[in-house]
């Protein structure tokens, strides 16, 4: 079984961010592997083992100066890694980041492709979607159990009002969410044996994507970031014996009774 874990390298979320002039987050420090897509090559680890056998690759689009990230998914036991690195990239959309996998991840066959719901620094939740239409696949979101029977994909949904069990045939896409798996830690031996696994670096011009993605195919412009302000504090009331009342009253103030 040949399963394809869509991931990305971060900046170290405990380090302070900053943005460049054109509003895009700076990515010039230490890059590590999202937290979140740990856990789909932790799912994609585990169905190939159960299946018997098969390949895991990581597939990426952003800097290759720093690999530390993918470079843990290969020592999780990935088997090689794929990242699209580019200067003009710089700027890409949510649907440009999609173009760009599906034309990586359209190179070679797979079963199946798995993605994080969303990811830590963007947080627009519809690449995956967009990745499987262009790949023409079926897409199931929000998986907390993912299981492979012959040709057939099980899926247990997350949804508001429980979870949905859904059946689709191979190959298709899902997005996994945290706790579907608990991800392994690399061991030593994992992580030098990541060190002589295959990583390819690919560019634009080499998937046939010049002129089509980055920001000069971006749909959408950041045009201004600014920081969230700070919470106000709030009204403090003394119990004088009418506490109930006030509590009455605030809360039809604001129409909740």
């Amino acid at each position: 079984m040949n399963i394809v874990v869509c991931v990305k390298q971060i900046p170290d979320p405990a380090a302070p961010q900053s943005f460049d002039a054109s509003n895009n987050l700076n990515r010039s420090g230490k890059l590590i592997l999202d937290e979140a897509d740990t856990y789909g090559v932790e799912m994609a680890l585990q169905l190939v083992d159960k299946a018997g056998g098969g390949e895991v690759t990581v597939v990426s689009m952003g800097s290759a100066q720093d690999v530390a990230g993918l470079r843990n998914a290969l020592a999780m036991g990935a088997t090689k890694a794929v990242i699209v690195s580019d200067d003009s990239l710089r700027g890409c959309d949510a649907l440009g980041t999609a173009k760009v996998l599906a034309a990586v991840i359209r190179r070679d066959s797979f079963d199946l492709v798995l993605a994080a719901t969303e990811s830590s620094d963007g947080y627009t939740g519809t690449t995956p979607v967009q990745l499987a239409e262009l790949l023409g696949l079926p897409s199931i979101t929000f998986a907390k159990a993912v299981t492979v029977e012959g040709s057939s994909l099980k899926v247990s949904r997350q949804t508001e009002a429980g979870f949905d069990e859904i059946t689709a045939p191979l190959p298709a896409l899902v997005t996994v969410t945290a706790g579907v798996v608990e991800p392994r830690y690399a061991s030593f031996k994992g992580i030098m044996a990541a060190k002589s696994k295959p990583l390819e670096v690919l560019s634009v011009a080499e998937l046939g994507l010049e002129g089509q993605v980055g920001q000069v195919g971006a749909r959408e412009v950041i045009v201004s970031v600014e920081a969230v302000e700070a919470r106000q504090g709030g009204e403090k009331y003394v119990d004088e014996g009418d506490g109930a009342q006030k509590v009455v009253a605030f809360l039809e103030s604001i129409k909740v009774l």
